[in-house]
């Protein structure tokens, strides 16, 4: 009885901080496939014109690749394949989870955004990108990043 009382509340507390409609903007279930380098990174091939792409909510990059059970497995081939705006090496920590949204590719049908905060020598503020490891979407550099030479 305690645990079906404590399931009800998780659902209500969930569902009222959730919106029904998501409010993410660049999900592409038609993307092509993620697709792996020999260094186990993602291969990324497109760069970003848009400067929302990755630093706001509503754009995050999504990096859906086979399942989401390899959660922090695929943000760090994503992010690892990154480097600063003129190479530089960059070091990454996450910060949180946030920002519910719907989702059918999850058990609870909603997801959650992580926000990972990127730094490099000579950077003055770090930057923030929201990695949503969901849904499908085009894989591109966000602006004012570069991709690590091999």
């Amino acid at each position: 009885m305690k645990k079906t009382a404590l399931y009800i509340a998780i659902l209500i507390v969930t569902a009222s901080c959730m919106s029904t409609k998501s409010t993410l903007k660049n999900i592409d279930d038609n993307a092509p496939a993620l697709m792996l380098s020999k260094d186990n990174t993602f291969v990324i091939t497109e760069f970003s014109k848009d400067k929302k792409y990755g630093y706001d909510q509503d754009y995050p990059i999504n990096i859906f690749y086979r399942n989401t059970k390899e959660d922090s497995i695929n943000q760090q081939r994503f992010l690892n394949a990154l480097a600063g705006p003129k190479g530089e090496k960059i070091t990454y920590t996450k910060l949180e989870s946030c920002c519910p949204f719907p989702s059918k590719r999850t058990e609870l049908g909603a997801g959650f955004l992580d926000v990972y905060e990127l730094k490099w020598d000579g950077q003055k503020k770090p930057v923030k990108l929201y990695l949503n490891i969901y849904e499908k979407g085009i894989l591109m550099v966000p602006v004012g990043l570069s991709l690590k030479k091999n």
